[in-house]
């Protein structure tokens, strides 16, 4: 298969989740926690106050229920919470498309959560606390986040890595393939990761069934969702309320 700018070194890593397939299973959310070393909630948290790179929200479309994962989108245009940032803690990686968070150089202003039109940015109230004994289980290739900061999805940044360094030592060069934790984890299969420089991958995000959240914002998100029920593409339209509700 003919891949788009193969004689390129550069991904646009991407995720097209059907929403057909998903059940609101939450095994998405605990994977993304465990890959990702973020700690359990606080007792006094709440949906607002906690740590989620990933959510999963159900949708009320007036009959079945239908559920959406909802993750940083991974803007490529105008990308808003960099452009806020007076710290230079948010960068869009130009080599795979993804949007970095830098926690060493966040100040914790919030200015990239509120110009973040997915809410899909958290702050860290609390110093990260672990049960007696999970500390031993984290990953070692995520650092964990303190404090004051920001954070979110960053499509599993340590397995990018990871993926990196042994296409290295296998001599092997352009984009690496890698499967973020919550696509593997998803027991319906709901969460596919691709590159958009692939054909196959590319044209189906771009299929009639795919849309993406918000996307007369121009932001160029990266996550695509598809459905074959209407009412369900009916009912995203009104995605913010839903994550205010």
């Amino acid at each position: 298969m003919r891949k788009l700018g193969a004689e390129n070194k550069t991904a646009r890593y991407a995720m097209l989740i059907d929403l057909d397939r998903c059940n609101g299973c939450g095994a998405c959310m605990v994977a993304c926690a465990v890959e990702n070393n973020v700690p359990p909630p606080q007792p006094s948290a709440t949906p607002r106050t906690g740590l989620n790179w990933l959510r999963v929200f159900r949708l009320n479309t007036g009959g079945r229920d239908a559920f959406i994962p909802v993750m940083c989108m991974q803007c490529g245009d105008e990308t808003p919470c960099q452009s806020v940032c007076p710290q230079k803690a948010v960068e869009f990686d130009p080599a795979t498309g993804i949007v970095g968070q830098i926690p060493e150089r966040c100040l914790g202003c919030r200015y990239c959560m509120a110009a973040c039109p997915y809410q899909a940015r958290v702050f860290n109230w609390w110093d990260p606390q672990w049960p007696a004994g999970m500390e031993q289980a984290l990953n070692p290739r995520v650092s964990a986040r303190q404090r004051g900061t920001v954070e979110k999805c960053n499509f599993c940044h340590g397995r990018w890595q990871a993926a990196l360094e042994k296409a290295a030592q296998d001599g092997e060069s352009g984009p690496v393939r890698y499967t973020p934790a919550c696509a593997e984890a998803c027991p319906a299969q709901a969460i596919r990761f691709g590159d958009l420089n692939d054909e196959e991958f590319a044209a189906e995000c771009r299929d009639s069934g795919a849309f993406r959240l918000l996307e007369s914002l121009g932001t160029g998100p990266k996550v695509f969702y598809r459905t074959s029920r209407a009412e369900v593409r009916e009912a995203t339209r009104g995605f913010g309320e839903v994550k205010r509700g």
